[in-house]
Order: C-alpha cells, then structure tokens, then sequence
C-alpha cells in the first residue's frame, strides 16, 4: 500500500471538484445569514425597491440602534432566552449523564422499550402536547414563571440527549468498567472519576445541541404558559416586530442576529473545547 497521504491520491480536477462541492455547500448554507445581515443595513424603503438590490445602498448601521426604542426592554428577552436555555441545559445534564451510562453499560430488564419510548417522544411536537402540559402546568402553579418553560423544555431535550449520549458511551471500552469494579469502585465513583473524563467531548455535544434546542424551542411555551413580559424570552421578542400593517424587516434582522451572539459566544468557547477533548491523547507524550 501506498505511503503518500490520502489527499496525494486525488487528481487534480478531482481535488478541484471536491473544493467546488465545498464552496457550494457553503454557499446555500451561509446565504441566508448574509442576506439576512445585509437586510438589516438597508433603509425599509430599500427593501421593496425594484429593481431589488441585493448590496445595500447607504447602508448603515441605524437599525441596530432604533430595534431598541420599537421594543423596549428587548436586552430582557435575551436574558430570558439565555437564562432559560442555560438552566435547561444543566438540568439535562445532569440527568441525562447517568441515565445514558446505565443504558450504554448495563444490560437490564425493559431497557429496549425504554429506548423506544424516548423515540417515540421525540416524533410528538410540543404543539400537540400544549393543552395536557398546560394543565399540568397550571396544576404545578408554576405558569407566568420561568419554570413554565424550563420544565417543558427539559422533557423534549432529554430522549434525544440520552440516545446521543449512549452512542458515545458506548464507545468507551468496557473493560474500563470491569476494572474499576475489580478495584472495589462503586457505580458512581466510576463514572465520576473514570468515564466522566472520557466522555467529556460526548458530554460537550450534548451540551451543545441541548442549548441549541432550548433556544430554539421556546416562542410556543412562553405564549401558551406565559403572559408576564419580564420572563418572556427572545423569539416573543422578535414575535413583536411583526406590526398589525407591516413588518420592520431591517430592524427584525438586526435584532435576530443580536440575540444570537450571547449563543454564538458560547458554542464558540464550548467548540474549543471540544476539539481539544477530541485531540486529546491523539499524539504521544
């Protein structure tokens, strides 16, 4: 077999189209982000101008200032969005790390139809479920809290976290396990103190999409279980420039892409981590 690096092996026109299949990837993916960015530069006059212009002219950055005075108190709504999406995922974290250690490490009576229970789960939209969730809701006496949306949100997040999380579990050789127990390690010293440290990129992806989700999914629980401003988060937020006669576009973009960056930051830092976690032990020391 051929020593030369498996890129070597490609002809050129080969390597040429492979780069091309990428900046086309890129392209569908990344033009409505900067579609979006250049629709909050333009004045709204410019935006159903025809013939349409795709460069704004005399853009500038005003929408960016005037999105605070048409909704105020906006800067809350991102708040609410982080708060809920930050304590969202912790709690899931927390239950889901031990529960996808058990159904990765353990054989035991039912966990078949456990895991297709979480699957089932994952196939119901929260829409469906709104009218039992807000009578339990009510029955908790946790609506126009921020619980009203945390509780929901840990239940639509934890079947797919536990599934992502056992298939990286899985991986971790089971002699791990064995060891451990020869040594006299209970269960929880040992996916404390031995798969815990190796599963931590697994632990970071699912940190990572769990946050995603939680923000995501939170516009139809807070107007089903929420009619108190203060704890509403960032998609009502943006709900709100939806005018009775119009749409304030430029404004709506600008506030979109400021409510995400508080997000951007910390997938940003958590995507650090991961990669140094995945690299980890990669070379020799």
């Amino acid at each position: 077999m051929s020593n030369a690096a498996m890129i070597d092996r490609y002809r050129w026109w080969e390597i040429i189209l492979i780069y091309c299949g990428i900046a086309l990837f890129l392209f569908f993916v990344l033009s409505p982000f900067v579609e979006g960015f250049l629709v909050s530069l333009k004045p709204l006059s410019q935006l159903f101008s025809s013939p349409y212009r795709f460069w704004p002219e005399n853009g500038s950055f005003e929408a960016y200032r005037t999105m605070w005075i048409s909704v105020p108190g906006f800067g809350r709504y991102i708040f609410n969005s982080f708060f809920i999406s930050t304590v969202v995922t912790l709690i899931v974290l927390c239950l889901v790390i031990p529960a996808a250690y058990a159904f990765a490490k353990f054989e035991f009576r039912g966990m078949g139809i456990l895991l297709g229970a979480f699957l089932t789960v994952n196939m119901f939209s929260g829409a469906v479920l709104l009218i039992p969730l807000f009578r339990l809701m009510r029955s908790m006496g946790v609506l126009n809290t921020y619980l009203a949306m945390i509780v929901p949100g840990v239940a639509f997040l934890i079947p797919s976290a536990i599934w992502l999380l056992r298939t990286y579990m899985i991986r971790i050789p089971q002699e791990l396990n064995e060891a451990a127990y020869m040594d006299g390690a209970s269960h929880f010293y040992t996916l404390r103190r031995v798969i815990l440290p190796i599963a931590m990129p697994g632990i970071i992806v699912v940190a990572i999409t769990t946050f995603i989700g939680a923000y995501a999914q939170q516009f139809i629980f807070a107007l089903t279980f929420n009619s108190k401003t203060e704890y509403m988060p960032l998609p009502v937020g943006l709900f709100a420039y939806f005018g009775k006669q119009e749409v304030i576009w430029n404004e709506l973009m600008a506030a979109s892409f400021v409510g995400i960056a508080p997000a951007m930051v910390v997938i940003f830092f958590l995507q650090r981590y991961l990669v140094g976690g995945l690299t980890a032990g990669a070379v020799k020391q």
